[in-house]
C-alpha cells in the first residue's frame, strides 16, 4: 500500500485571512503552506507522519509553495532509507520543507513549472501526477493536507476493514463519514449510503433540502488499485472542463461510485484547515497532545 498526501492547495482563502489579521502570531503564518502550520506544538504533516508511522512505510507527499515573484514548487516524497534533495525550487519554501524534512528521510523537491493559483493541478491532478511520477500500481491511502482527524480514530482498524473488503471484492474502497449539521451540508461533500454501507451517491456542497443524508466525507480515501486505474479515465473525460469543476477529489470520488464499489467507514469528526476560525479549532483542540 502506498499513501499520498496532497497539500498542493494555495490556501487562497486562509492567507488571504491571515494577511489581514490584527493579530500578530496569526498574521506571521501568511503564506506558510496549510500542511506545515503549527497544529499544537506540530506541523499539521508531522501528525500525519505520527499516525502513519506505525502502519505504512511508503508515503508520498505533493504540496506547492509560491515565492513572492510567484514561483512555484512541488515536494514529492517518499520516505525510504537515504535522504537527498533535488530542487529547482524559491527558497523560501525550500527552507521551510528542507526544515521539516530533516525529522523525515527520503526527502526530494523538483517543480511541476506552474506559477499561478489558476495553473495548478487541482488535487485530483496532483493525484494522478504522484501516481505517474513514482510509477504506482498499488493501493493507495489519499489524504487531504488540509485535514486532520479527532484522535479517537484508529487508523489499523481502519487498514483492516479495507483488508477485509478486499477479500469479498478486489475492487472496492473505503472512505471516511461522519455525521454533519444540517447547515453544514453546503460546505462538504456528502455521501448517501445503502444499507450495507455501500455508497451510493456523493453531492458536492448540497443543499439541505436536496438530500436526507448528513454523512460529510472527508479526503482521507483508500483508493484500490482497481479505483487508481480509473484516474486516467476520469481526467480524459474531463479534460475541457473547467477546473472547479473537477478539482476536489471529492469529483473523482463522485464519479468512481458508480463505477467501482465504494465503502464508508464511520468516523466522530475531523478538522479542515480552510480559514482563520478553523485553524484556531484544529489548533486549540491539538494544543496539549503529543504525536
Amino acid at each position: 500500500m502506498r499513501v499520498v498526501v496532497l497539500a498542493a492547495g494555495y490556501g487562497t482563502r486562509l492567507h488571504r485571512e491571515l494577511e489581514a489579521e490584527r493579530r500578530a502570531e496569526l498574521r506571521a503564518l501568511h503564506g506558510t503552506p496549510k500542511a506545515l502550520l503549527p497544529v499544537g506544538a506540530h506541523p499539521l504533516l508531522s501528525r500525519w507522519m505520527g499516525l502513519l508511522g506505525g502502519c505504512v512505510a511508503d508515503v508520498c507527499v505533493v504540496v506547492s509553495g509560491r515565492a513572492p515573484e510567484g514561483r512555484t514548487l512541488h515536494l514529492l516524497s517518499q520516505f525510504l532509507c537515504r535522504f537527498s534533495i533535488r530542487h529547482q525550487t524559491n527558497e523560501l519554501h525550500r527552507r521551510r520543507f528542507d526544515d521539516w524534512a530533516r525529522s523525515f528521510p527520503g526527502v526530494r523537491v523538483v517543480s511541476d513549472g506552474t506559477t499561478t493559483d489558476k495553473g495548478r493541478l487541482g488535487a485530483v491532478g496532483s493525484l494522478h501526477f504522484a501516481i505517474s511520477h513514482f510509477g504506482i500500481a498499488d493501493d493507495v491511502l489519499v489524504i487531504g493536507g488540509d485535514t486532520l482527524l479527532t484522535q479517537d480514530f484508529c487508523l489499523p482498524d481502519f487498514l483492516q476493514t479495507f483488508c477485509d473488503l478486499q477479500a469479498t471484492s478486489a475492487p472496492a474502497s473505503l472512505v471516511l463519514s461522519y455525521q454533519c449539521a444540517e447547515e453544514e451540508t453546503s460546505k462538504y461533500g456528502i455521501l448517501e449510503v445503502d444499507e450495507d454501507g455501500r455508497a451510493v451517491s456523493m453531492k458536492e456542497k448540497p443543499s439541505a433540502s436536496a438530500t436526507t443524508s448528513r454523512r460529510a466525507c472527508p479526503c482521507l480515501y483508500l483508493l484500490s488499485r482497481a479505483a487508481i486505474s480509473l484516474l486516467p479515465t476520469f481526467l480524459e473525460e474531463k479534460k475541457s472542463a473547467p477546473l472547479e469543476t473537477k478539482d476536489a477529489p471529492g469529483f473523482f470520488l463522485s464519479w468512481l461510485i458508480a463505477r467501482s464499489p465504494v465503502y464508508v467507514y464511520e468516523v466522530s469528526g475531523r478538522f479542515d484547515v480552510g480559514n482563520v476560525a478553523s485553524y484556531l479549532e484544529c489548533h486549540s483542540y491539538f494544543q496539549n497532545k503529543e504525536l
